[in-house]
C-alpha cells in the first residue's frame, strides 16, 4: 500500500525509459507488461552490482556551479565542476592512487573533499579518508588531513609535505553557512579498540590548514549540530548509557542542559535535535505522547516542545530535515513509504507540481542552493523500476536537463514492481513488508524472504533496490518484512521486538511467507530465506524453527551465536562498543546471565545439527562487526550433519561486499544456488524425481 502523497505515481504500472542525448531531457514511455524474462533476456549481474557510474552532485551556494563526482569502470572517480552559465566542465581533482570520496562546497569558489579507494576491500583499507581543499578552477589545492601520512599525487604534482591534521579527522557532514573559507571537522578520541570516548570539534581554515578546537564544550561529547549560520549550537553527550542534549547560548556562549534520556531505550523527555531554522528556531523530533515521532518546534526560552507538530506522517516515525534558502524555511523533507517534501513556500510548491507533471512516474526531490542567484534547482528522480537520476531544472525556461544516473545500464522495462503490503502476525501485530514481484507478476512463484539486518533499523523504502530487483529479474518473488523491532513504524512496533531474537521476530518473518502463500503468489514448496548480519542469523533460525516452510537458506556475514557478540574471540576483535554491550544489548537483545537459557535456545551455533536444508554461507575475512569465527565455527558444526552446505570467504571484505567483483561473484553464487533448489532447475528435478529433499545427501 502506498502513502497518500505518492500513491498516484507508485500505483501506475508505468516506467521511465530514459533517453539521454547530449544531456537532453529524459522522456517517459509506458512499458507494456510482459512475461518474466527468459534466461537470454536477463540483465547481466554486473548491471546491478557494479559501482554507480554517477554518484553525486551539489549546487554551489549561489547556484552558479555544479560539483559532480564522475566515475567509470576503468578510471578513478574524479571531481569536476560545471559552470552552468556556459555548461563548461573542468575536472578539478583526481588522484593516482585513490577515488574522490565525499565532497562539500565551502563557499562559491572552494570545495573540500576526501579520498577513498574503491579497488580494495575493507580488510585492505589501511588509511583514513584524508581531507583536501581546492578552488573550482583547480587552484589553491591543499591537503588538510593525513591519509596514512604519505603524500598523494594529483595532476602529476606531488603535494608538499607539511604539518596537517591526523588521519582520524572527518568532515562534520553539515552544510553550514558556506560564506567563508572555514568548515567544521570532527576528531573522535578513542579509548580502546573501536571505542569512541569523545568527539572533538574543530574550526578549520581550508586555505591555510589551521584548525582551532571548539573549547568549553561538555565532556563526553558525541554528536554536534550547527545552526543555520554555521556555528556549533548543540552537542549531545553520552556516558554510561545516558545521553544529554546541551545547548550553547549565543548571547553568553555558555552551555546548558535541555534533556537527558537513556541512549538506547529513550524516555518520555527525550528528543532528537534535527536542525536550526534561519530565524534561530530549533526543530526537534519527538513522540510528544504519540506512538510515532513527529517534527516540532522547540522553545529554547522555556525548554518546552511545541505541542502541535510541524510535520507528522501517519503510520511512520518522522525522518528527514529542513529545506532552507536565502534565509527562509521553504519546506521539510520526510520519509514515508518513499521520500517526499512538505512545502511551506508557495513558489516551491508550484515548482514541485510542475516538475511532477513533467516526471509523473517518479518521486522527485528538489534541492535549492543556500543563497540562490540563478534559476537552477537540482532534482533527484527515482522509482521502484528506475534507479536514481539527477537532473537540473531551470525555473526561468521550465526545462529539465539530465546530469547523470546511478545505473544507466538498467532498463526500467525489465524491472519489477515493488509494493508496501501489511499482514497480521500470529499474535495480531500488523507487520509492514515490501513485496517485489517479477515482471508480469504471476502465481505460485518461487519466493525469497529477504530479512534486513540491524535489526533495530528500518529495512527498506520504496524505490529501486539492487538485491530485490536482481532476484525478481531471475523470476523470484521477494518479501522483505519490517518485523517487530524494526524502527520507523512507531515505538510500539520497535519495543515489541526487544529480546525477541529467534522468537516473535522470527515468527513475524515466517508469518509473512505464509501470508504470501495464502495470497496464491508463492509456491509453498519453493521458499528460501536469506539475509545478512541479523538477517543471516534470522535465516539460520528460520531453518531451525520452520523446517516445513523453508526449502533452503542463504546467510552472509550473519551472527551465529548471541553470546559470541558479547564475548568475542581471542583472535578477532569486534567493533561493537563496550557501552552497547553493557547498556544496550541487555535491554534490546538480552542479558547474558538473566537470559542465558533463552540464548541457548536461540543459538544457531548450538542448534546447527537441526538444519538439514541446503545452505549457502558467505563471510568477510576482515569483518569486525560479525567476526569470521561466527561463520567458521558454525560451518564446522553444521557440516557434521548436513553435507549440502556451500561456503565462501572473501578474505579482504568486512561486513558486506565493498568490491564489485565480490558482489558479482556472490550474487552469481546466489543465482545458481536458488535455481538449483527452488528455481527452474529445482522444479525440473522435482518433476523428474531426481531432486533432493531438504538436507538429503547428493
Amino acid at each position: 500500500m502506498c502513502s497518500t502523497r505518492v500513491f498516484a505515481r507508485c500505483a501506475r504500472y508505468t516506467v521511465l525509459a530514459a533517453v539521454v542525448a547530449n544531456a537532453a531531457l529524459a522522456t517517459l514511455a509506458r512499458a507494456a507488461e510482459s512475461a518474466p524474462a527468459t534466461v537470454a533476456q536477463r540483465p547481466p549481474i554486473a548491471d546491478f552490482f557494479e559501482n554507480p557510474e554517477f554518484s553525486g552532485a551539489l549546487l554551489s551556494p549561489t547556484g552558479k556551479y555544479l560539483a559532480v563526482r564522475i566515475g567509470s569502470k576503468d578510471q578513478r572517480d574524479r571531481l569536476a565542476v560545471v559552470t552552468l552559465a556556459d555548461t563548461s566542465v573542468k575536472v578539478v581533482a583526481t588522484f593516482g592512487d585513490a577515488d574522490i570520496g565525499s565532497f562539500q562546497w565551502v563557499n562559491d569558489e572552494r570545495l573540500v573533499f576526501t579520498a577513498t579507494d574503491r579497488t580494495v576491500g575493507q580488510g585492505d583499507a589501511r588509511y583514513g579518508p584524508g581531507l583536501y581543499a581546492i578552488n573550482r578552477d583547480a587552484s589553491k589545492f591543499i591537503q588538510l588531513a593525513s591519509r596514512s601520512g604519505k603524500s598523494l599525487f594529483t595532476g602529476g604534482s606531488m603535494i608538499r609535505n607539511r604539518d596537517m591534521l591526523p588521519a582520524n579527522t572527518y568532515l562534520l557532514g553539515q552544510k553550514a553557512a558556506q560564506d567563508s573559507e572555514f568548515v567544521y571537522v570532527v576528531r573522535p578520541e578513542m579509548s580502546g579498540a573501536s571505542q569512541v570516548h569523545e568527539t572533538g570539534l574543530l574550526r578549520l581554515n581550508t586555505l591555510t590548514g589551521r584548525a582551532t578546537p571548539v573549547t568549553g564544550a561538555p565532556d563526553d561529547s558525541k554528536r554536534w549540530l550547527l545552526d543555520d549560520k554555521g556555528e556549533p549550537r548543540i552537542v549531545t553527550t553520552s556516558k554510561k548509557g545516558i545521553s544529554t542534549i546541551q545547548y550553547r547560548d549565543p548571547a553568553t556562549s555558555t552551555w546548558r542542559e535541555l534533556a537527558t534520556y537513556n541512549t538506547y531505550t529513550g524516555g518520555k523527555d527525550g528528543f532528537s535535535p534535527r536542525a536550526f531554522g534561519p530565524d534561530g528556531t530549533l526543530y526537534v523530533v519527538t513522540h510528544a505522547g504519540k506512538d510515532t515521532t513527529s517534527l516540532h518546534k522547540y522553545d529554547l526560552a522555556t525548554n518546552q516542545v511545541a505541542p502541535q507538530p510541524l510535520v507528522q506522517i501517519d503510520g511512520y516515525d518522522f525522518s528527514g530535515g529542513l529545506v532552507t534558502a536565502n534565509g527562509k524555511l521553504l519546506g521539510v523533507r520526510y520519509l514515508a513509504d518513499a521520500s517526499g517534501t512538505t512545502w511551506f513556500d508557495a513558489g516551491m510548491q508550484a515548482m514541485q507540481e510542475k516538475i511532477d507533471a513533467m516526471l509523473p512516474n517518479t518521486v522527485n526531490l528538489l534541492s535549492v542552493p543556500t543563497r540562490s542567484e540563478t534559476p537552477w534547482v537540482l532534482v533527484i528522480a527515482y522509482a521502484d523500476q528506475f534507479p536514481s537520476r539527477t537532473l537540473l531544472y531551470n525555473s526561468e525556461t521550465g526545462s529539465l536537463t539530465t546530469v547523470g544516473g546511478s545505473h544507466p545500464k538498467i532498463k526500467p522495462e525489465q524491472m519489477a514492481r515493488q509494493t508496501l503490503v501489511h499482514y497480521k502476525a500470529r499474535d495480531g501485530l500488523t507487520i509492514p513488508a515490501w513485496l517485489t514481484l517479477p515482471k508480469g507478476g504471476g502465481k505460485n512463484l518461487p519466493l525469497v524472504v529477504l530479512v534486513h539486518g540491524g535489526p533495530h533499523v528500518r529495512g527498506n523504502t520504496w524505490g529501486w533496490n539492487a538485491d530485490s530487483q536482481f532476484l525478481a529479474s531471475r523470476g523470484y518473488a521477494v518479501l522483505e518484512p519490517e518485523y517487530r523491532g524494526s524502527t520507523g513504524f512507531g515505538v510500539s512496533h520497535f519495543r515489541a521486538g526487544w529480546k525477541q531474537w529467534g522468537l516473535k521476530m522470527q515468527d513475524d518473518i515466517a508469518d509473512g511467507a505464509r501470508w504470501v502463500i495464502a495470497q496464491g503468489t508463492a509456491d509453498p514448496k519453493r521458499i528460501c530465506i536469506a539475509g545478512a548480519s541479523y538477517g543471516g542469523y534470522s535465516t539460520l533460525m528460520g531453518l531451525i524453527n520452520d523446517k516445513d516452510l523453508y526449502q533452503c537458506g542463504i546467510n552472509w556475514v550473519g551472527v551465529t551465536d548471541i553470546n559470541m557478540m558479547y564475548d568475542g574471540h581471542w583472535n578477532f576483535a569486534s567493533d561493537l562498543s563496550e557501552t552497547w554491550k553493557q547498556y544496550g544489548m541487555p535491554q534490546l537483545v538480552g542479558d547474558q546471565v538473566k537470559d542465558a537459557d533463552q540464548f541457548k535456545a536461540t543459538s544457531p551455533l548450538l542448534r546447527a545439527a537441526e538444519i538439514k536444508q541446503p545452505l549457502l554461507l558467505a563471510y568477510g575475512g576482515a569483518d569486525r562487526r560479525v567476526p569470521l569465527p561466527h561463520g567458521t565455527k558454525f560451518y564446522k558444526a553444521v557440516r557434521q550433519t548436513n553435507p549440502n552446505v556451500e561456503w565462501v570467504e572473501y578474505e579482504e571484505e568486512g561486513h558486506g561486499w565493498a568490491l564489485p567483483k565480490n558482489r558479482i561473484d556472490f550474487w552469481g553464487r546466489v543465482e545458481k544456488f536458488l535455481d538449483k533448489h527452488i528455481g527452474q532447475a529445482g522444479a525440473a528435478a522435482a518433476v523428474t524425481g531426481t531432486g533432493n529433499a531438504p538436507g538429503a545427501a547428493q
